[in-house]
């Protein structure tokens, strides 16, 4: 499975978003994800790690969680704080339902038991990849994730700029993760988890939405969530705010009333 390491401090397990590879991340693509995960290394051991290559068709979100669940007792101790972002969000759920043993506490950001809207713009860039046109495909996943029309606009633009035109890559393994989160769907089960969960997602979001984010934390047993106005899917992402509660909420010490007493930094509401 590829993976970076960055920072120190205790570890957190972080699992990326839908990838339109599963290579090591090389060039602007290891700075970028390097980014994504920078804030966190100041005071934590940061893994972050994608899905295996070569997937097989039929892949499920239950067979991804199996690959970490595998792979996590050589590197971790003991049961690990893990943060999914996204589609990486579906994964680590999945983690958390299946193997209890090895999630401390668990942070969704922009992601939720299953997908909402985000599960026909899904459909439709896998179809588009099929039809042999991966650039269009990435270019509508990028714009779904603005929140006001001239970001989804620009966010069209960058997308098609930034991916290339696949001679350096096959697209497989992105539609066998396309495919598992299309049929990913833990609603009936979320009350088996048993870690503490904060989700974290904007009300503008293209893939979820806020109901969706609000079910998640309710239906958990021992669930949190923040709603943050006006964002869409990657203002979450990307947000400092996310950073801190998410931050927050991982190193506040264990209590008996913890999550339930615990106050998100930031000041966002559910």
């Amino acid at each position: 499975m590829p993976y970076l390491r960055a920072g120190t401090g205790p570890p957190l397990l972080f699992m990326p978003g839908l990838s339109n590879h599963h290579r090591p991340p090389r060039g602007f693509d290891r700075r970028t994800q390097l980014g994504q995960i920078a804030p966190w290394t100041t005071t934590r051991r940061v893994w972050w790690v994608n899905r295996r290559p070569g997937l097989p068709p039929g892949t499920t979100m239950a067979d991804l969680a199996r690959d970490y669940a595998e792979a996590m007792p050589d590197h971790f101790p003991g049961p690990v704080d893990v943060l999914g972002v996204s589609t990486g969000g579906s994964v680590a759920l999945q983690l958390a339902l299946d193997h209890p043993a090895l999630v401390r506490r668990l942070v969704l950001v922009a992601s939720a038991h299953r997908l909402g809207p985000g599960r026909e713009v899904q459909r439709r860039a896998a179809a588009v990849v099929r039809e042999g046109h991966p650039r269009r495909a990435m270019a509508e996943l990028a714009a779904t994730t603005g929140a006001r029309w001239w970001s989804r606009r620009l966010l069209w633009t960058l997308g098609w700029l930034l991916e290339p035109s696949g001679a350096r890559h096959g697209y497989d393994d992105f539609l066998a993760v396309a495919e598992a989160e299309d049929r990913f769907d833990v609603t009936a089960r979320l009350p088996e988890v048993s870690c503490p969960v904060l989700v974290v997602g904007g009300d503008r979001d293209g893939f979820y939405g806020a109901a969706l984010f609000r079910e998640a934390a309710a239906a958990v047993p021992r669930g949190r969530v923040l709603v943050h106005p006006g964002v869409g899917h990657l203002g979450v992402i990307t947000g400092e705010r996310s950073v801190r509660d998410a931050s927050s909420f991982l190193d506040t010490p264990d209590a008996p009333d913890f999550p339930g007493n615990w106050r998100a930094p930031s000041g966002t509401a559910g």
